[in-house]
């Protein structure tokens, strides 16, 4: 009974973190680089991070508990196959590289914005940009280990 409600909240939690860098990345970005100017531009990015950041520790937490949940639930690491192994293994990587972006570049864009520092608050959004198309890659191919692993690793 406890393990489809294990696995929603585990895919809703993937599917808001990683669907929300697809559209950051893929539609956000090039209109707001082609429409405005850094003056506007950069506290878009800052503001959309600061709301969209909420949901990925929301998104972390739920993965972290659902996943380890869920693996329990089976009996331990060494009784579920090398897909959910992946999984781990790629979702502690992209929490990595999320807390990186957090902690370090974010925080830089979020001051540099605030100063009126668009060359320095450029380089920081550009420092981000690269590490969430890393991340975005990393969450589709999880996602696809997710969804095709049990039948064929």
């Amino acid at each position: 009974m406890m393990m489809p409600l294990l696995i929603a909240l585990h895919l809703l939690a993937a599917v808001i973190w990683v669907g929300g860098m697809f559209f950051a990345y893929t539609c956000l970005r090039p209109v707001a680089a082609t429409l405005l100017e850094p003056p506007q531009r950069l506290p878009l990015w800052r503001e959309t991070f600061t709301r969209f950041f909420v949901w990925v520790w929301v998104a972390l937490m739920l993965l972290i508990i659902t996943g380890h949940s869920m693996i329990a639930q089976q009996g331990g690491m060494a009784n579920v196959g090398l897909h959910v192994h992946l999984m781990l293994a790629s979702g502690y990587l992209m929490i990595g590289l999320f807390m990186h972006v957090y902690f370090v570049p974010y925080k830089r864009l979020k001051q540099a914005s605030v100063e009126q520092n668009w060359p320095e608050a450029g380089r920081h959004l550009n420092q981000i940009r690269r590490i969430i198309a890393i991340n975005l890659v990393l969450g589709i191919f999880t996602i696809t280990i997710a969804a095709a692993g049990r039948y064929g690793f």
